[in-house]
């Protein structure tokens, strides 16, 4: 339980640095290319045995990495354009629902519980996450010619937590977590890095200080959420879909929290009522572990 403490503590701060992010008018794009690289390193130095890359290549999680570390910045990427298409709540209801997909795939493939309680918990999960994430007094909205957007990020965040199940499950030796991990930032770094050299081949690249900071800032953290994550797959006493339903709310409750706290953001009633379900549907996972 205490690594998926850790995992949430360590999600929650990624908001709160990306939402200095806007306040100090980082190159958002930059400090993600710089997060990815910190974040590769992170799990590089934590890995406590001799780095042989060509052992590395023949892991049985080495391709897996490669794919995921390209979903993992495309996912990214997304995000932003749906966040400018279609709003921030359409961007943070579409990366919290995905939470459904890993749910479905350990039910079903792994044939996890699915007790009354714990199905009446992930039932309001979900109405949670949609509820806390409405920042207006009406519904969400979305253009039809824009509805792809939110859909490949529903998608692909899920394809991410459902990966990192299966992958932890069939290949990963318990030595070989953080290495694990450094490949898949790795392996998004440089995607982000060609993007870069793109740019600078085009002229478009102004690289800032600050956007390197704040890329360092991202990226410790962003390595111990997906650390503590897989670390918190592997405990025997909690099944998947719960590590998932848990993590995935925690984290929108804990977020919401600090944004009251530290941004000053005022929630309407909907929100209020999202955070309520949040805890009722934490309790109620847990309780029918």
């Amino acid at each position: 339980m205490i690594y998926l403490i850790l995992s949430v503590l360590a999600s929650s701060l990624i908001f709160v640095i990306f939402k200095l992010f806007a306040k100090y008018q980082v190159d958002t794009l930059q400090a993600i290319i710089v997060n990815y690289l910190v974040a590769c390193i992170s799990g590089l130095v934590a890995y406590s045995e001799p780095i042989d890359f060509v052992s590395i290549t023949n892991q049985g999680w080495f391709y897996g990495t490669m794919i995921l570390g390209i979903i993992f910045i495309s996912v990214f990427n997304l995000m932003a354009i749906t966040t400018q298409k279609n709003g921030l709540s359409v961007a943070a209801v579409a990366t919290k629902m995905s939470v459904a997909i890993p749910i479905v795939f350990g039910i079903i493939v792994y044939k996890e519980s699915t007790g009354a309680l714990k199905i009446i918990g992930i039932i309001i999960a979900l109405l949670a996450v949609y509820m806390t994430s409405m920042k207006n007094a009406g519904s969400i909205s979305i253009k039809k010619e824009n509805l792809i957007y939110p859909l490949l990020v529903f998608i692909g965040s899920g394809i991410i937590d459902t990966s990192l199940k299966f992958l932890e499950t069939h290949y990963i030796a318990k030595t070989d977590v953080p290495i694990f991990s450094a490949s898949i930032f790795g392996f998004a770094a440089i995607v982000g890095v060609t993007i870069i050299i793109y740019k600078a081949l085009k002229g478009t690249l102004n690289i800032s200080i600050k956007n390197i900071i704040a890329g360092i800032c991202l990226g410790v953290p962003n390595y111990f959420s997906i650390y503590f994550l897989i670390k918190a797959l592997r405990y025997d006493g909690m099944d998947s879909s719960s590590v998932f339903t848990i993590n995935n709310v925690a984290i929108l409750l804990v977020s919401t929290i600090a944004g009251i706290m530290l941004f000053k953001e005022k929630l309407i009633l909907k929100n209020w009522i999202g955070i309520i379900l949040a805890i009722i549907s934490i309790l109620l996972v847990a309780f029918s572990i």
